[in-house]
């Protein structure tokens, strides 16, 4: 984001990355070894896996059907029980990136689609019935990559998510929590621009709120009750201002 990933960093990055890759590691860990090489080779020109053997993409294909459960959706690891709505779509997110698509589609609407709740959100896990910010996000970004996101479901979910903004200009993770968060507005922010709704929030207020997290020292906080800086919160702050200026064009 900051345009400060140099060739030093980038080589050291490169080989720690694909020394990881053989690692036992989670969906979202997965997804991160590969977000991460993809930077590494936009900065440097090189791919970390480059020397590996070719099939390394169908091998990573074959093991997120490890994931994969008999309702179509995928948990956060081969141990896992339930499928989860968020690891489902961190799946199809590390599936672009490799290039391979997920199998059985079908199936896999079917469950995104059974997470829906009656006020047009969607929850993490089945037993749920309080639709939350980041599940909803995840259902949509489910829905878009695999091109099957119909006009009433996108409508209610972006009402979903434009009722979670509170008096203080952020979102919420859900109506049970009293106070926004940054990372629940970045996701909330990003899932209603992809869905053509981001102006049923308030732009200038998501702003305000976002600097206000900004810390002193650099960085930014989680929410208000934070005193301290964060590197992922950092992200979600700089990724949430990126959103509101680009909407103020």
């Amino acid at each position: 984001m900051l345009g400060e990933l140099d060739r030093t960093a980038t080589e050291a990055a490169g080989r720690f990355l694909g020394a990881q890759r053989l690692a036992q590691v989670s969906v979202v860990d997965f997804l991160s070894l590969l977000y991460g090489a993809h930077l590494v080779e936009a900065a440097s020109g090189t791919h970390p896996f480059t020397p590996l053997r070719d099939d390394w993409r169908g091998s990573s294909a074959k093991l997120f059907e490890q994931f994969r459960r008999d309702d179509g959706g995928y948990a956060k690891t081969p141990a896992s029980p339930a499928s989860s709505t968020y690891q489902t779509f961190l799946v199809l997110l590390a599936g672009q990136l490799i290039g391979k698509t997920v199998p059985d589609a079908d199936r896999l609407v079917r469950f995104v689609l059974s997470r829906r709740r009656d006020d047009g959100g969607f929850v993490e896990v089945a037993p749920m019935q309080r639709s939350g910010t980041n599940p909803t996000a995840a259902a949509m970004g489910t829905l878009l990559i695999v091109d099957r996101l119909d006009t009433a479901t996108r409508d209610s979910a972006a009402r979903f998510l434009a009722g979670m903004q509170t008096d203080e200009g952020g979102l919420r993770a859900n109506s049970r929590i009293a106070i926004a968060d940054v990372l629940s507005t970045f996701t909330g922010l990003l899932t209603l621009c992809d869905l053509d709704h981001a102006r049923t929030i308030d732009i200038a207020a998501a702003r305000r709120y976002v600097e206000s997290l900004q810390h002193p020292d650099g960085g930014f906080r989680g929410a208000a009750w934070d005193d301290q800086a964060d590197v992922e919160y950092t992200f979600y702050g700089l990724g949430t201002l990126a959103l509101v200026n680009l909407l103020d064009q």
